[in-house]
């Protein structure tokens, strides 16, 4: 087998030995796949505008700032993506390993395989953000909330991308399926009323608009309530003394309404694509977001994140933390935990190294000045 070299290798890796609806379920986003695509190209969007004669002798890739109170390994987690079983037995209790053995951390979503309290056990203080949908029936998400508190996490991450679910031509015409055995581990053993359906058959119960209707629309009480506005994060925060994120901020707008309802921090995500095809790729969204926000509160950030110089060009553009969906699945289908590990390696490297030769020894001293725009790139698109 040819040696794992880049992220890129582990995709094709991966590939291998996965059955076709899983891959396209993962590799699938909304509609013809634009944002999906570029999400990773609008990285070379810019260019690393290196400086020498810096003394890089040692060079520190620790974040800059501490994620609820612990320093890690680099400014980059594992962030949350469903059902990790179709990738490996062990699921997200891998994830979960991999994260804390690599000192990175992780993001869990509503929708894992194994649930929340396990994944918990297995990542420890690794851990940090239950990712959240809230649905109609409230009671369900804030049953879900109170788990995650009791368990130890750190911050609810709300979606607020997803009042319905995006359009995936890939999911229909495999008529996706979980395969026997695998179940969403949050709502196993009929603990809530109408958990989810990951079948398509769901999509023809649907309440979304249109033909806008997906696997997670399923016409029972447990459906995500598109009428989620602003003023309820006051809600969300009256029910635990976690943080409370929001994923899925893509403009200033708002960026600035987050702050003013009173979140912890901000997730500038498009849902690696899976949601509005067409919408403008994260690494874009990002600066107006930053700007927005004027320092308040974090700004992290996902989506079509491959390379050690991803991350530099992300956190020169202004994110405090970027997050890695679709290698961890790759890596997790590879070869378990180490498979993981394998990809985190890989990035911490890459990463290390693009610091080095770029002159910054520390990551606070990663800056806008470190980036011009690739021309080339620019007109290439007009």
């Amino acid at each position: 087998m040819a040696a794992i070299l880049n992220i890129d290798d582990l995709e094709r890796a991966s590939q291998f030995s996965v059955d076709k609806m899983t891959w396209d379920f993962w590799a699938g986003g909304a509609n013809e796949l634009q944002t999906v695509a570029e999400n990773t190209a609008a990285f070379s969007d810019y260019r690393i505008r290196p400086r020498y004669m810096r003394d890089v002798t040692v060079v520190d890739t620790k974040p800059k700032a501490d994620l609820f109170g612990k320093k890690f390994a680099i400014p980059c987690g594992l962030a949350p993506s469903s059902m990790h079983k179709l990738a490996n037995p062990d699921g997200e209790i891998a994830t979960g390993r991999a994260a804390k053995a690599k000192n990175w951390p992780m993001a869990i979503s509503s929708y894992s395989s194994v649930s929340l309290e396990e994944a918990k056990d297995a990542g420890g203080d690794s851990l940090l953000f239950f990712q959240l949908y809230v649905f109609k029936n409230r009671d369900t998400s804030a049953d879900l909330v109170r788990r995650a508190e009791k368990a130890g996490f750190k911050a609810v991450l709300l979606t607020i991308d997803s009042p319905y679910l995006g359009l995936r031509f890939s999911e229909r015409r495999n008529k996706f399926t979980l395969p026997r055995g695998i179940e969403p581990g949050n709502f196993a053993n009929g603990r809530y009323a109408g958990p989810i359906d990951f079948s398509v058959e769901a999509k023809s119960k649907s309440k979304g608009p249109g033909t806008n209707d997906d696997l997670l629309q399923e016409a029972k009480p447990n459906v995500i309530d598109p009428a989620l506005k602003w003023h309820d994060i006051m809600w969300l925060k009256g029910i635990t003394t976690m943080q409370v994120w929001v994923k899925g901020v893509m403009t200033a707008e708002d960026a600035e309404l987050a702050v003013q309802a009173g979140v912890d921090g901000i997730w500038v995500s498009n849902h690696g694509g899976r949601q509005l095809d067409g919408c403008l790729p994260t690494l874009h969204a990002l600066p107006e977001v930053v700007a927005a926000v004027r320092g308040k509160i974090p700004v992290h950030m996902d989506g079509g994140i491959r390379r050690g110089a991803d991350i530099f060009r992300a956190l020169a553009l202004g994110a405090d933390f970027v997050w890695i969906g679709r290698p961890v699945l790759w890596g997790l289908k590879y070869d378990g935990q180490k498979g993981v590990e394998l990809a985190e390696q890989i990035l911490e490297d890459e990463f290390k190294l693009a610091m080095a030769l770029s002159g910054t020894a520390s990551v606070d001293q990663i800056a806008r000045a470190h980036l011009t725009r690739n021309i080339r790139a620019t007109w290439a698109k007009l």
